[in-house]
């Protein structure tokens, strides 16, 4: 989920700074794109009436996230996520604020607490004054990422990687380029309004239920208005690539990818002719198209982890088998999560076992009931 240069990023604790590139993913055919190509990074293009796409630059392979920028009833503007802490990012949020925002900013929402998406939630709040709405754990994530990624890898966190059999040589690296990481949060805000499944709120003149959904992010909000069928969407549904879906270490036993899996289920609920507004990629028609597509891609995934169970093996000599490019190309520790996110799967669907030996040490295989 990172390229070569970018590695170090991931080396914080738990931080799943993974939108910026999927390791693989699933074929995106069929999809009906609203446009033919994006505009240019830095450029917004009304989507709909009342509704506008803002395309930010991002330091990766992936180099682009999506802003959304939302004219609401009575003046003013709501911006759904914000794009990275960088200096070219906050030179076009200053010029957008200025040109195109002057109405005034009334609400800053973010759909996740990962660094692509409100980097610059607390900047753009001191400039506008806005609220800033969120979930609870998107708000608290970044916060908690932010301090933990400023101070010395904690030892449980070594430990972590060390019993999933990762080389010391790497562990070595992980410990020294961590510090040198330049993609940091600017401080978020201090105040939010927390936001929760279920609920109805009003912005860009239109109604939007909230949808929060796990796997990708512990509480990732997608926005869904029933009366034109827009879906803002996040990093839920992408069009190309597949959403990071990883363990780390912070949370060593969870289990995303059934919570990832659960929330495509639902999302195809929605109407098939939905509007899809991506975090990454371009807006799209083809909804139940897509969660079938990603829905195979982790059904897939899963087979050929099962396949390289045949005998006990580590989560880092798994993660060789699923993703040896990318181990190669220094993107270890995404590959590494993805693959436990997997393995975690499978233990709880009956066709995986974990076994922590006393030393710490894990290793998985497959259940005896597989062939």
């Amino acid at each position: 989920s990172m390229p070569k240069k970018t590695a170090k990023l991931a080396m914080v604790h738990a931080s799943p700074v993974s939108d910026s590139l999927a390791i693989d993913g699933p074929a995106s055919g069929a999809l009906t794109y609203l446009y033919p190509k994006p505009q240019e990074n830095g450029e917004i293009r009304q989507v709909v009436p009342g509704l506008h796409w803002l395309r930010l630059p991002l330091p990766f392979v992936l180099n682009h996230v999506n802003c959304w920028l939302l004219e609401d009833a009575g003046g003013g503007w709501t911006i759904v996520d914000t794009g990275a802490n960088k200096p070219e990012t906050i030179e076009i949020w200053s010029r957008v604020l200025r040109d195109t925002l002057k109405g005034g900013v009334n609400t800053v929402i973010g759909t996740h607490g990962h660094p692509d998406h409100i980097g610059l939630a607390g900047w753009i709040v001191e400039q506008s004054g806005a609220p800033f709405l969120t979930t609870l754990a998107e708000w608290l994530s970044p916060i908690v990422w932010r301090a933990e990624g400023l101070a010395p890898m904690r030892p449980e966190i070594e430990a972590f990687y060390r019993n999933q059999g990762y080389p010391e040589a790497q562990l070595e690296s992980m410990r020294t380029s961590r510090m040198g990481s330049t993609f940091r949060n600017y401080p978020m805000p201090a105040q939010f309004t927390r936001i929760r499944d279920g609920e109805t709120i009003k912005f860009g003149g239109r109604s939007w239920t909230v949808l929060v959904n796990g796997g990708h992010a512990d509480e990732h909000a997608s926005f869904y208005c029933a009366a034109d069928k827009i879906l803002i969407a996040g990093d839920q549904i992408l069009s190309k690539i597949s959403p990071v879906v990883g363990v780390f270490s912070s949370q060593p036993f969870a289990d995303p990818l059934s919570d990832y899996l659960v929330s495509l289920d639902r999302l195809r609920t929605l109407p098939s002719d939905t509007l899809v507004l991506p975090s990454h990629g371009m807006p799209f028609h083809g909804l139940h198209t897509r969660v079938d597509q990603l829905k195979a891609h982790h059904a897939k995934r899963l087979e050929q982890l099962v396949a390289l169970m045949g005998a006990p093996k580590s989560g880092y000599d798994l993660a060789l088998g699923l993703f040896e490019r990318a181990m190669g190309e220094g993107q270890t520790v995404m590959a590494l999560a993805e693959t436990l996110a997997h393995a975690h799967r499978l233990i709880t669907t009956g066709d995986a076992r974990r076994d922590i030996a006393a030393t710490g040490k894990v290793t998985y295989r497959r259940a005896t009931n597989r062939p």
